[in-house]
């Protein structure tokens, strides 16, 4: 597939200072004269300039080149690096163009196991990302992070961004697993859209929740095939970049810490950065905010374990349930009553010290393992039902 199609090249003013070879603009292979080679590449950039989902318009200047003069600059780690910018795309005749082209890059990208990086505009371009997954012919999972849930009724006068959550979780045939809502703020969000949320099995988890702790929210963004970030989830202080301002919402540094998780995810196929306005951000500290997060989600790729083998040596599985723990080195230790009802199979990564927890549906005819917390084994070694546990049965019906 001829990508080169739908990108204009970048400014041959943002990369035209020579780059130190400790720098990401050393690392990168940006488009200027040459389509990059995006097939042989870990991760590509793409920027992206479309508004028209947006009650505010589009800005003045490209949000997607103000943030990569910022992410250049930033120094790499000492692993290789192989990351491609593919420019900018051009928007559709229609903003339904510009969602089915994002369909047809990122699925093409998803074949050759390039992770794309998605960069500036309105947040319904997550539809665009999402339809990408119904290439896959299997179930998918995926994580939002907004400051508010974009569940509006369609129509009217409504705003795609506004309602494209609505349109992903509805979407006919569904291909859709599990979804997860993190860092919304209550005050913003009508009491029926959580509890519909709720009512359909996925899990939330608001921005007070991970302040207490945000390794609460890294089980949630593990599960994740993609990720949609909203800049809105930020403070303004921490990231002045959108309208209406808010006074609260994660700092940057749980920001960043959130990309990290993302990065890590084994399974986590794309990642998008939406909404930065740089009309709002005159001294480029939103746009430094998200290069630093993009750093930290690089930094995490490459920092993948490929956690994928349970029964495999580097995995220590537990059985826990109403009659207390029990522990077992390796898969092949299981032994066959831990296939009762009354007990819960956990794996710990002797790697990473991360948990995963199998679920099985009430007739046996389902299974699979999902992301979980430390927290969720002691409760189930103490005879109580984790919640995680409860949702996962009800997805696998």
């Amino acid at each position: 597939m001829n990508l080169a199609i739908f990108f204009d090249p970048l400014p041959e003013d943002l990369v035209a200072a020579p780059a130190a070879a400790t720098t990401l603009a050393g690392a990168v292979t940006p488009f200027l004269h040459t389509f990059p080679d995006w097939r042989t590449a870990d991760l590509a950039l793409i920027g992206l300039d479309e508004w028209r989902g947006s009650a505010a318009g589009a800005p003045v200047t490209h949000g997607a080149n103000t943030v990569r003069r910022q992410f250049y600059q930033l120094q790499k780690s000492s692993s290789p690096c192989r990351l491609v910018d593919l420019g900018n795309l051009r928007p559709g005749l229609t903003l339904e163009d510009t969602y089915q082209r994002l369909r047809e890059i990122i699925a093409a990208l998803l074949e050759q196991n390039t992770v794309p990086l998605l960069l500036g505009g309105s947040h319904d371009l997550d539809y665009g990302q999402f339809l990408a997954y119904e290439t896959l012919d299997r179930p998918v999972s995926f994580a939002t992070v907004d400051a508010r849930v974009d569940m509006a009724e369609q129509g009217g006068s409504t705003y795609p961004e506004d309602s494209h959550l609505r349109r992903m979780l509805v979407h006919a045939p569904s291909f859709l697993f599990n979804f997860a809502q993190l860092a919304h703020q209550q005050y913003l969000v009508a009491p029926d859209v959580l509890t519909a949320l709720e009512k359909l099995h996925f899990e939330t988890l608001r921005v007070g929740q991970i302040r207490d702790d945000i390794r609460q929210a890294e089980p949630l963004l593990r599960q994740a095939d993609f990720v949609s970030f909203d800049v809105a989830a930020l403070r303004w202080q921490d990231a002045p970049a959108y309208y209406p301002a808010n006074p609260f919402g994660l700092t940057n540094e749980e920001a960043a810490k959130l990309a990290w998780y993302a990065g890590c995810n084994d399974q986590l196929t794309s990642f998008g950065l939406y909404g930065y306005r740089p009309d709002y951000d005159p001294h480029a500290l939103a746009a430094t905010v998200l290069a630093t997060m993009l750093w930290y989600f690089v930094e995490g790729f490459y920092y993948r374990r490929r956690e994928t083998d349970f029964r495999g040596p580097s995995f220590v599985r537990y059985a826990a349930g109403l009659h207390g723990p029990v522990r077992y080195s390796f898969q092949a230790d299981a032994k066959d009553d831990d296939e009762s009802p009354d007990r819960i199979v956990f794996y710990k990564s002797q790697q990473t010290d991360r948990w995963w927890m199998e679920v099985v549906n009430m007739t046996g005819s389902a299974r699979r393992i999902v992301p979980c917390s430390y927290q969720d084994y002691l409760r189930a070694a103490q005879g109580d039902v984790p919640h995680r546990w409860i949702l996962t049965q009800a997805l696998l019906g």
